[in-house]
């Protein structure tokens, strides 16, 4: 990476970490993706339950291979018969892993979803939280933190999931109500009334969508 934009996302992340900090949530910064692994399971204690939205940057630094390790009970949906099971134990979880669609430069989450699972465990349930964002995910303000939301992070996981919205075909958001819509819930996490319950790390890399 440019050792420009490396400067730039060091000295933006402290802007943003002191803003998550005004919100009661903990704030970080990973200069790698190792280092960002290592600082996610520096948060979670070995013997943690451990559960999870569908995180792209979770995976790509390393962390979901290694909660499904012997040191942690992880909750994997996808071993559930019944899903629906499956989400309501994530509610119960000591530790739960996610990304956010979007945040701002003072520290405001913005998340959608299509089945509220996730979105529902980042606001209420789960002990803790551990978020897990590439500095790619940085916006100015609520506003466009929104915009990134609908038209970049809803489109490309509405491709991905093979989903026959309009944003999959234009790769824009449309405002649908089409069926297959993942914009069904928005989630904006401005504050968190239980101190250091949210942990957002921030890493060096551009990470998911």
């Amino acid at each position: 990476m440019d050792n420009t934009i490396v400067k730039r996302n060091a000295l933006l992340s402290q802007t943003v970490i002191k803003g998550l900090q005004s919100r009661n949530m903990s704030g970080y910064y990973a200069a790698s993706r190792d280092e960002a692994l290592a600082l996610a399971l520096s948060l979670i204690p070995k013997g943690s339950t451990v559960t999870m939205g569908g995180s792209m940057s979770a995976q790509e630094i390393g962390l979901v291979e290694a909660v499904k390790g012997p040191d942690y009970r992880f909750i994997d949906r996808d071993a559930y018969a019944d899903k629906r099971a499956a989400m309501l134990a994530a509610y119960d979880a000591d530790v739960f892993l996610c990304s956010a669609n979007a945040m701002t430069e003072d520290g405001i989450l913005v998340n959608i979803d299509g089945n509220a699972n996730r979105v529902s465990a980042i606001a209420q349930g789960p002990k803790k939280v551990v978020v897990i964002a590439g500095m790619n995910k940085v916006c100015k303000d609520l506003d466009s933190a929104m915009k990134r939301a609908r038209n970049v992070a809803a489109p490309i996981n509405a491709q991905r999931f093979g989903l026959s919205t309009p944003c999959a075909k234009t790769g824009a958001c449309m405002d649908c109500k089409s069926p297959d819509t993942i914009c069904c819930q928005f989630l904006i996490t401005r504050y968190s009334r239980h101190k250091d319950r949210i942990h957002v790390i921030l890493v060096n890399d551009s990470l998911g969508f």
